[in-house]
C-alpha cells in the first residue's frame, strides 16, 4: 500500500504565497502568526514567540514539526490534507478546528498513539512491521504516546494509514 505523502514544497509554496499577497516580510509574517492567540501569548509569557527568520528558512529545509506546521495551517484556514500528494486516502472534507485568541490548535500526540496502537493490533501487526509500512522506524511510532512534538510528513502518513482527518486529532489548546 503506497501512503500519500505531505508535499511540503506545495504548502510552503502556499504559505510564502499568502505572505507576499499581503504584502508581509518574514518577520511580518512571524507576528501575524503569534498574533493569532494573542490573548494565551499573554498569559504564558515562557513561550517563545514565531521567528520570522525560522519561518523564512522553512521552504528549504522542506519539513516542519505538526505543531508549528498548525500555526501556518490556521493562519491560511486549509488543513494539512490539502497538501497531500500520492494516492491520498478519502477522509472526506477536512477543516480544522477553531480556535479563538486565547488558543493555539495542537495536534494531541498521545491519542494519535492510541489509535495507531488499537489498530496495529486489530491488524496483528508489530510496531517493526508497521514502521515498514510507514517508512520510519519503530520507535518514532512508539515515541508519539509521549511526545509533544511530531514530524509532520510522518503524522501525515500515519493518518493516511489510519484512514482518519486530521481533524480527529486537532483540537484547540490552551498551551
Amino acid at each position: 500500500m503506497a501512503l500519500a505523502t505531505f508535499d511540503f514544497p506545495a504548502f510552503a509554496a502556499a504559505f510564502d504565497g499568502e505572505r507576499t499577497s499581503h504584502d508581509l516580510g518574514w518577520y511580518d509574517l512571524a507576528d501575524a502568526l503569534w498574533a493569532q492567540s494573542d490573548l494565551l501569548n499573554a498569559q504564558r509569557p515562557q513561550d517563545h514567540p514565531m521567528c520570522g527568520g525560522a519561518i523564512g528558512r522553512l521552504p528549504a529545509r522542506g519539513e516542519t514539526s505538526c505543531q508549528y506546521a498548525l500555526f501556518l495551517l490556521r493562519w491560511l484556514d486549509r488543513p494539512p490534507e490539502d497538501f497531500l500528494a500520492g494516492e491520498v486516502v478519502d477522509v472526506g472534507k477536512v477543516r480544522l478546528p477553531k480556535a479563538g485568541p486565547d488558543q493555539r490548535l495542537r495536534f494531541d500526540l498521545p491519542a494519535l498513539h492510541g489509535a495507531i496502537n488499537d489498530e496495529r493490533r486489530a491488524r496483528e501487526m508489530t510496531w517493526a512491521q508497521l514502521a515498514d509500512v510507514i517508512g520510519c522506524t519503530p520507535v518514532r511510532l512508539t515515541n508519539l504516546r509521549t511526545a509533544k512534538q511530531a514530524d509532520l510528513a510522518l503524522v501525515m502518513r500515519v493518518l493516511q494509514w489510519l484512514a482518519r482527518p486530521s481533524s480527529d486529532f486537532i483540537h484547540a489548546a490552551d498551551w
